[in-house]
């Protein structure tokens, strides 16, 4: 016999408490310091801190770099995630281990393998120095940690919706002499298009945001190499708290996006999945 027990309206209470607690003391009194903290001379300044030239420089390269990463990564994830849930092939569960490698690796040592790979020094440092290419400390070697530590998150959003999916509909397609990129336009895209946006909102807010590896391979070039979350301790260190907590607020404006955007789209992958569920058992 099945009965609905509500838990005692004390522990809920409780609970409720406890949780808003624990966001308030970890997240809104955070941001409400950080805000606080950037405001605190004026809007004068603070106006003057965002556009000051390392400042600007470092917005840019971070949003330059958050692009390139998400496009790859957009592009690794999707084929990645088609391979592994629509094939069947030698090496997969290696594919998807080193999916997961970025969850398991510090960005630290994320960082040093770049460095050891293409420094001065490294495996390739001499031919990369004859040639003039520079890749650790530089913009390229940015890139590259950014884009690995991002790479799973597209994928790993991708893989069980697809293959929870099945192959039933490309099937059907090809069947009916659809090409592979018309399949993929028509049957596969539409049908993961919430969770694909879902993945690259989820890379773009840690692309913005990586600290670890980036500030192994950047070099803290003021106005070359520094992103955003580099420029912040660059000014914290100097003592200059406004400025600093200035261009925090912005990654933190840029956090609170992220999160608006998130939460919508997980609504509306639950509204889809709904309706995908009452057209499945229309009597139920």
């Amino acid at each position: 016999m099945n009965r609905n027990i509500a838990d005692p309206a004390p522990l809920r209470w409780g609970l409720t408490i406890l949780a808003l607690a624990f966001l308030g003391l970890f997240v809104a009194l955070p941001l409400a310091a950080v805000f606080g903290q950037a405001l605190a001379k004026g809007w004068q300044a603070y106006l003057a801190a965002i556009r000051e030239p390392d400042a600007l420089s470092a917005i840019r390269l971070t949003l330059l770099v958050a692009g390139i990463a998400v496009l790859s990564n957009l592009a690794f994830g999707l084929a990645a995630a088609w391979a592994i849930a629509k094939f069947q092939f030698r090496g997969k569960n290696v594919l998807v281990t080193l999916i997961d490698l970025p969850f398991a690796v510090s960005p630290v040592i994320a960082g040093l393998i770049y460095v050891l790979v293409f420094g001065a020094r490294g495996w390739f440092g001499d031919w990369l120095d004859a040639h003039d290419i520079r890749i650790v400390f530089a913009v390229p070697g940015i890139v590259l940690a950014t884009i690995f530590v991002t790479f799973p998150f597209v994928a790993r959003e991708l893989i069980p919706l697809m293959q929870s999916q099945g192959t039933d509909e490309e099937e059907a397609g090809i069947s009916l002499g659809a090409g592979g990129w018309q399949v993929l336009y028509r049957i596969t895209l539409p049908n993961i298009k919430w969770s694909l946006l879902y993945g690259i909102i989820l890379c773009t807010a840690r692309a913005m945001g990586e600290f670890g590896a980036v500030s192994v391979v950047s070099g803290h070039i003021r106005g070359q190499t520094n992103t955003m979350p580099l420029h912040v301790e660059v000014l914290y260190n100097e003592y200059n708290f406004a400025a600093a907590f200035a261009v925090a607020s912005l990654l933190a404006i840029l956090a609170l996006v992220t999160l608006a955007a998130k939460s919508l789209l997980e609504w509306k992958m639950r509204r889809v999945y709904s309706e995908l569920q009452v057209e499945a058992n229309p009597e139920a």
